[in-house]
């Protein structure tokens, strides 16, 4: 008897991860056209009959879980969907990923799509502007990223923690004049709740406070340097590995290598591009393995609503 072909089988002859197999026949936006070509042709040539899980996207059967993110390019995004996904494997679960581009309506409308193609849960990551109705209308079979809600389970950031870690690393570092680039404060996370963390830092030290604020952009940051920067200035604490980017490179510019720069993420190409740049790890990916794990669990009947705050990783 013929043995029956699994994704891991197809994963080998294609010289790719089972992921990469999963995400293919899920369409999954995120894979090279190139390497999608490749591995429909080794499906096509050998025969392979994706399981049902692997099927949910196109027939709606059990063991997919839908993931809604803000968007394609963000790092810590990405980090955070390597922790679920990973946690979702092991469990037998396949993923569908969609991107919400921070639209309302969109992000409607996906969770409309994932519901009646009867996926057996959805992760999504929120924003400032999200429908959190539409998400609690999930109720047991949802977990919200980076936005808090009473009706289903969350896992966040420690917004204010993350930022206060810097400034403590800072100041251990024997700095003084520190100022503090972010994220309009109408993002109630990202921009602010780390923002009133920089504020009240300056508050209990008794120091003016020196910030800017701007859109999630590097480019957005670097044009907000000049507005912070003077003879005095030691330190930057940006609310972003991103926003991170844009303040180095401008300080570079300006030849300012007497400043230390500190972001958020732990992104790999920022110290790449500038080693003397701190980048303080938010633990995104563990944070993406507590929210499946949670869901999972869930799905299970074995935990009820919950909220958690990850914790920080140390600097």
């Amino acid at each position: 008897m013929t043995k029956k072909l699994t994704i891991l089988d197809i994963a080998k002859m294609a010289g790719v991860g089972k992921s990469t197999v999963s995400r293919v026949l899920t369409n999954d936006p995120k894979v090279k056209q190139e390497t999608r070509l490749k591995v429909e042709q080794i499906i096509k040539e050998s025969g392979f009959v994706p399981s049902k899980s692997a099927q949910g996207m196109r027939g709606g059967s059990q063991k997919v879980i839908g993931i809604i993110i803000s968007r394609l390019d963000s790092v810590s995004e990405n980090k955070a969907v390597s922790g679920i996904l990973e946690t979702l494997y092991q469990s037998g679960y396949d993923a569908v990923i969609m991107e919400s581009q921070f639209d309302r309506q969109k992000t409607n409308e996906h969770l409309s799509v994932l519901q009646k193609r009867n996926v057996d849960g959805v992760i999504v990551f929120g924003y400032t502007d999200c429908d959190v109705q539409s998400i609690e209308e999930w109720k047991e079979k949802a977990v919200v990223i980076a936005i808090d809600t009473d009706k289903i389970s969350s896992v966040n950031y420690d917004n204010k923690g993350v930022i206060k870690q810097a400034l403590e690393h800072l100041t251990s570092m024997s700095f003084k004049n520190i100022a503090y680039v972010g994220v309009n404060p109408s993002d109630k996370t990202t921009g602010k709740l780390r923002l009133e963390s920089y504020l009240e830092w300056c508050k209990e030290h008794q120091c003016v406070a020196n910030y800017a604020t701007g859109q999630l952009d590097h480019n957005s940051a670097y044009a907000l340097v000049d507005s912070i920067i003077n003879d005095e200035l030691e330190a930057v604490v940006c609310a972003s590995d991103t926003l991170a980017l844009g303040v180095a490179k401008r300080l570079q510019e300006l030849q300012r290598n007497d400043v230390q720069v500190t972001g958020v993420g732990g992104t790999e190409l920022l110290s790449f591009i500038f080693p003397n740049v701190i980048s303080i790890n938010l633990a995104y990916e563990a944070a993406g393995k507590t929210a499946a794990t949670v869901l999972m669990s869930q799905l299970n009947g074995k935990t009820a609503i919950t909220h958690i705050t990850h914790p920080l990783n140390p600097v």
